[in-house]
């Protein structure tokens, strides 16, 4: 996993004006009120999710691309959602000048996830909701995993929740987190 992190050219996804900065372990803005994560928290997140190559994982806020240019390289595909058409097409041309051509993208609403490429492995959220939205559960096969901060503007925690066999779920707190607000049908409403 540290290795795909390795590949993933951070400084790429952020303005040239932020290069110097991009490999600290801090966010950075990406525009449209949106950043990028701490490169641990991609590393957390990551991790979080147990997938193999050939894991298939819904990202819901694709950002800049850099959470899907380090899963493509673990995984056999990354169906992402962006809710923000210009992050969403420049995160496609900066995937596809690097080659990561099993990451698809598109533009909508993440919460209610990506229905007809169910179902999925493992599927990441970027960004905070006041609970998991419940599309997602629906779009995960047994023994799949949901990993995705949940809370307010002033406190949140990193969940990952588990589904069984037998169609129940388990929880785990993995720990703080701030991310930016999510918005959708099942999140906030901005």
């Amino acid at each position: 996993m540290l290795g795909a992190i390795g590949r993933a050219p951070r400084h790429l996804f952020v303005d040239e004006a932020l290069q110097e900065r991009a490999y600290e372990d801090r966010p950075l803005p990406i525009g449209h009120g949106q950043t990028i994560s701490h490169p641990s928290t991609v590393a957390l997140m990551t991790e979080a999710l147990e997938i193999d190559r050939t894991s298939r994982v819904l990202e819901v806020g694709t950002g800049s691309g850099y959470q899907s240019a380090v899963l493509a390289g673990l995984c056999a595909n990354v169906y992402s959602i962006e809710r923000i058409a210009p992050l969403a097409a420049r995160a496609r041309r900066l995937l596809d000048e690097l080659g990561h051509y099993n990451v698809a993208i598109q533009v909508g609403d993440g919460t209610i996830g990506w229905k007809a490429e169910a179902p999925f492995d493992a599927v990441v959220v970027t960004a905070a909701g006041p609970r998991p939205p419940a599309p997602l559960f629906a779009q995960l096969r047994a023994g799949g995993r949901l990993v995705v901060p949940l809370g307010d503007e002033q406190s949140q925690a990193l969940v990952r929740y588990r589904l069984t066999g037998d169609g129940d779920v388990e929880e785990e707190i993995l720990g703080d987190c701030r991310f930016v607000k999510l918005v959708g049908r099942y999140g906030f409403s901005h």
